[in-house]
Order: C-alpha cells, then sequence, then structure tokens
C-alpha cells in the first residue's frame, strides 16, 4: 500500500441476513484526511464502520495501513446504569496514567476531575458520550472513527 494511504477499501459488499447494505463500494482515504458519511438512517453507515472494525463479515478488501491504532467511538452504546466501574477504572481498562486519563478528559471539554470518582451508571447520557469519546483519544489513535459522536450531548458541549 501506498506510504500516505491509512485506509484502502475495494469493492466492498455486506450482506446481512440475506439483505445487501453495502454493495460494490470503493475508496481510499489518506493521513491527515477526513472522511465524512452522511446518510438517511438505515442507509448504512454504522455497518460500514463496524465492517471496517472487522466485527462483521463482508466480500471485497479493506487495507488498513500496518499496525495503525483505531479509536472508536459507537454510536448508542447501551447506557447501563448498573455498571460497577467508576470512571477512572473504566478508562484504567486500557492501563494508562492519570495523566492521560486527564489529558483526554480536557479534550472533550471536562476540566472538572472529580467526575472521574463517579460511578458510570450515575452520569447523564450526554456525560457518558464525552466520557466514551474520551477514552477513544486515549492513546493517541492514527484514525479516529465516530458513529453519530455526539448523541447525547448538548450543543454547548458539541
Amino acid at each position: 500500500m501506498e506510504k500516505d494511504i491509512i485506509l484502502r477499501v475495494r469493492n466492498l459488499t455486506v450482506k446481512l441476513e440475506g439483505e445487501t447494505i453495502l454493495e460494490n463500494l470503493s475508496f481510499q482515504v489518506k493521513e491527515g484526511e477526513v472522511l465524512t458519511i452522511l446518510g438517511p438512517n438505515g442507509a448504512g453507515k454504522t455497518v460500514l464502520l463496524r465492517t471496517l472494525l472487522g466485527l462483521l463479515p463482508y466480500e471485497g478488501k479493506i487495507e488498513w495501513k500496518k499496525d495503525v491504532k483505531i479509536g472508536y467511538v459507537p454510536q448508542r452504546l447501551p447506557f447501563i446504569k448498573d455498571i460497577p466501574l467508576s470512571v477512572r477504572e473504566f478508562f484504567e481498562l486500557k492501563d494508562i496514567s492519570e495523566k492521560e486519563i486527564e489529558k483526554a478528559l480536557l479534550l472533550v471539554g471536562m476540566k472538572n476531575f472529580d467526575i472521574l470518582k463517579r460511578k458510570i451508571g450515575d452520569l447523564s447520557s450526554g456525560q457518558f458520550q464525552r466520557i466514551l469519546i474520551a477514552f477513544a483519544l486515549v492513546g493517541e489513535p492514527e484514525v479516529l472513527l465516530f458513529d453519530e459522536p455526539t448523541a447525547g450531548i448538548d450543543i454547548g458541549a458539541e
């Protein structure tokens, strides 16, 4: 693959339960580029992202730059009120330092680090979404995949 290409997709077709969701899709993304995928509900945007992450079966070819680091924020991750983890413990799943956690929180506009003591289930849905975005930013990934990342976040925080 060419040096500056981070992702190349060729003739991608995804069929789920006998229905063709994506058909013969080809594109490439170079380092530093931003690719936005727009479409109505049910058009296959989430299916595309999940396929790029290797979570769904497909035909065609998906080539990522070797050893690329990817951050992903899913669409509407189920918000489970009884998750027994604190925000700090959630971030520690990535085995990172306190400084890295705080840096990620600052990137999403969360300046009060007391939130690290709170249980995930005690957060508002908007706070939880911002925590997910911060979690995706940890480790400085080369690629960020966002699937409706601002869902549930107020306009000021977007």
